[in-house]
């Protein structure tokens, strides 16, 4: 743990330094570091120029592949978008499947997962895909094969959503629908020297903008499905909401409400592996809920028996996170709740994806496109 402890607070200051929000001591350091971290910036902006020139963007065929992915490094809320996607084309009449890189999954060899696949194996947001959506999911970390062996399985699908995926020059697409950050694009810079993975430029050239309700831009949104791209992406609205609470089994559920009554005069552990755990902890608190704050680094392991010396009788955690604790005890497993959220989506996004998918269901299965 003292390993992951030390992983957490240099991510914490590299997003403090990249989303400008130093001060004092930590400011000096930035400041010092820029001259030597801006040339490789450069090189990264070059690179990612010249990779995004080699992406293949397909107009027909089967399946079509959407890529949901973001050009700033760290959450922004991605997953539980893919998931509202992939439901609603679903029950549209789609026959969906999605992707997913399985970050710290045991095995680089592209695999398909389903809601039983241990954790271990599939990747924490894979493997909360399968659950969300009961969809076939495609896993690796290359994702052309991983597409591929997809396919292989369902040839009959219609839409493959991927769940990041943006900066993968092999995997060929029909549509990119890029998620800002809530915060923005920080300093604007690349990699190392700011959050980007690629030049801010690179957003011009997307289908589309899905910008939360708390991200500066989205006082700028405006969502218009109807007409051709001239000159900038559509921009459509995206906002999250607490669907309720759980135990880990998924026995018990409250609304948000009623779990803080039953809460009263009780202090929670609080435990988030997530790119910003302060968001979860502040929705609990928002919440009425006194918590003490256990953040992890993204996509961190759980230690069961780290998790058991926790003094507070119950502990709550992210969706993303309880996946990889269902294997635990049942003791530890009945002190665990679980806080779960969902992505609203904007009809007019809707709207605007039945436009681009028009001839997709029709179209006859033609696997080498997809290839």
């Amino acid at each position: 743990m003292k390993t992951e402890g030390l992983r957490r607070r240099l991510e914490a200051w590299l997003l403090r330094v990249w989303f400008n929000q130093t001060r004092g001591a930590d400011r000096l350091l930035a400041w010092l570091l820029a001259p030597l971290l801006l040339p490789l910036s450069w090189l990264v902006a070059t690179l990612a120029r010249r990779r995004a020139a080699q992406i293949e963007h397909t107009a027909t065929g089967r399946p079509a592949v959407v890529v949901v992915g973001n050009v700033v490094v760290g959450g922004s809320g991605k997953t539980p978008l893919v998931i509202a996607l992939a439901r609603a084309l679903h029950e549209r009449g789609l026959k969906v499947g999605l992707l997913a890189r399985g970050y710290r999954a045991s095995s680089d060899t592209p695999l398909l997962i389903d809601r039983n696949t241990p954790a271990a194996e599939a990747g924490d947001e894979a493997l909360l895909l399968a659950i969300e959506t009961g969809l076939p999911v495609g896993v690796g970390a290359r994702r052309k094969a991983a597409l591929d062996l997809l396919v292989s399985h369902h040839p009959d699908l219609d839409v493959v959503i991927s769940d990041d995926g943006l900066q993968h020059v092999t995997l060929p697409r029909r549509l990119e629908l890029v998620m800002m950050h809530p915060l923005g694009l920080g300093n604007g810079r690349c990699l190392p020297a700011g959050p980007l993975r690629e030049p801010a430029e690179r957003l011009a050239h997307v289908d589309a903008l899905l910008v939360p309700a708390t991200s500066p831009q989205s006082a700028s949104t405006s969502a218009s499905p109807e007409g051709s791209r001239t000159s900038a992406p559509p921009r459509f609205g995206i906002r999250t909401e607490l669907a309720g609470i759980r135990t880990l089994d998924g026995s018990q559920h409250w609304a948000p409400n009623d779990f803080v009554a039953t809460m009263a005069g009780q202090r929670l552990a609080a435990v988030a592996g997530i790119s910003r755990p302060e968001r979860f902890f502040d929705s609990l608190r928002a919440l009425g809920l006194d918590i003490t704050e256990y953040p992890l680094p993204d996509h961190a392991h759980i230690d069961p028996a780290w998790l058991a010396t926790l003094p507070e009788p119950l502990v709550i955690m992210t969706a993303k996170d309880a996946v990889k604790c269902v294997d635990f005890p049942p003791a530890l497993q009945a002190r665990c709740r679980v806080l779960d959220i969902r992505a609203v989506l904007d009809p007019a996004l809707l709207e605007w994806l039945d436009q681009q998918l028009a001839t997709t269901a029709c179209c006859p299965s033609t696997p080498s496109s997809a290839h």
